[in-house]
């Protein structure tokens, strides 16, 4: 049994990873401010024995430096999420992703030279290649912002940095560090309260309202199921092939995003109508989008031996069936 500290483990991604850490029989500490997550998240393992809970800030010191006390591994999901939220408040997003990020290094650094070497995976995005033109990127690519005047290259310039400082740590202390660039991860109990494309498109379809597509929809994305990616990151963490070793995580498998409104409105109703909005009116006049955004997973599958076993329609169909549970609805009436 390994203790196993999830930071943002009543999140999305976070709470999936919670579970399959139990499921393997670890225990596990989480910490989470629930400002985007939710303990409902976890309710099906609340009552574990091997749960211990703690709801605050990954950025109180003391609070870290507790938990970390005994741990053998840290997940470090916490973090700001979502385009809507990026737009809404950039101060948020930056302090957000830097400050934890700096204080759990700090922190298992000094353990670390008191001979305690904890493992730790550092969950970062694909949006760290910003507006890259390449049709698929790969880890060793440049990273290409846009003007500082944008708000919306502030989320991958904050999780670059995150990159840039654990892989300090690596070089400098030899800090066992896994970093996983996560492209468009999707699945059940994810919100679409913060812009989040798939569940969006599911609940507006279940309540019979139009498909809203920003922009002209031919965007192009991956979409991941959460239980493929959650093995991803159980497998790098575990491969001393991957300490510090940076890893897109993800599917390869290209969809445009008009492509995606029609399978789920193909799933719910073909009749529901698709309207089209600008991005000046869904975020912001200054708002500046990525159209390509498709990652090369050679490094990943030359280090781990998991391959993604649910196609798209599959994962669409898992959380149209996970939205009609939380809305109460079944097949007839929605």
């Amino acid at each position: 049994m390994k203790h196993c500290l999830v930071t943002g483990g009543a999140g999305f991604i976070g709470s999936h990873l919670v579970e399959r850490l139990l499921q393997l029989g670890h225990r596990v500490s989480v910490i989470d401010d629930e400002s985007t997550g939710s303990v409902d998240n976890l309710a099906a393992v609340m009552g574990s024995p091997n749960l211990s809970y703690t709801k605050a800030s990954v950025a109180e010191q003391d609070v870290v430096r507790r938990t970390l006390a005994d741990v053998d591994e840290v997940y470090h999901l916490a973090a700001a999420v979502g385009v809507e939220l990026i737009a809404r408040s950039p101060i948020h997003t930056i302090e957000t992703n830097i400050y934890p990020t700096e204080l759990i290094l700090d922190e298992m650094s000094r353990l670390h030279r008191a001979g305690r070497a904890v493992k730790l995976f550092v969950a970062s995005s694909s949006e760290v290649y910003g507006k890259n033109p390449k049709q698929r990127w790969d880890e060793e690519d440049d990273l290409v912002f846009g003007s500082t005047a944008r708000a919306r290259w502030s989320y991958g310039a904050s999780k670059a940095i995150d990159e840039f400082l654990a892989l300090a740590y690596w070089r400098q202390e030899r800090l066992p560090v896994v970093v996983g660039r996560f492209f468009n991860v999707v699945g059940p109990r994810q919100s679409g309260a913060y812009g989040m494309v798939l569940p969006r498109f599911v609940e507006a379809a279940l309540k019979g309202n139009p498909l809203v597509v920003h922009d002209d929809g031919q965007q192009v994305r991956c979409f991941a199921h959460v239980a493929d990616v959650v093995e991803s990151v159980l497998q790098l963490t575990a491969a001393p092939a991957a300490l510090g070793g940076v890893f897109n995580v993800g599917s390869d498998q290209p969809v445009r995003i008009l492509d995606l409104a029609h399978k789920v409105a193909a799933q719910i109703n073909p009749s529901l109508p698709i309207e089209f909005v600008s991005y000046s009116r869904a975020y912001s006049d200054d708002f500046e989008d990525c159209r390509h955004r498709v990652p090369r997973l050679d490094r990943l599958h030359a280090t781990i031996e998991h391959r993604n076993r649910f196609t798209l329609d599959e994962t669409i169909r898992a959380v149209i069936d996970d939205k009609r549970r939380e809305l109460g609805l079944t097949e007839r009436n929605s």
